[in-house]
């Protein structure tokens, strides 16, 4: 549907960049891997890449498709 946004739901803020070079937030939210990872204005962050920690809040890592990753520590990240 032209012009319409799409819903999207919060994934959490983006807490680091692991020595690896992924990102990595805690979230309460279920994902798979490889599901796509959006910035607030619906650009392509990344790749679900791992799940880990406790059942109730786990952390998650993002597989970066951008060149910049470091500029995404702090800031919020979301699933569609």
């Amino acid at each position: 549907m032209f012009g319409c946004e799409r819903p999207l739901r919060r994934l959490g803020t983006v807490l680091h960049l692991s020595g690896s070079g992924k990102l990595v937030l805690r979230t309460n939210v279920r994902v798979k891997v490889g599901t796509q990872v959006f910035d607030e204005e619906l650009r392509l962050v990344g790749k679900m890449f791992d799940v880990f920690g406790p059942v109730g809040e786990p952390y998650v890592s993002i597989e970066p498709a951008v060149g910049d990753a470091e500029r995404y520590v702090g800031r919020p990240l979301y699933l569609e």
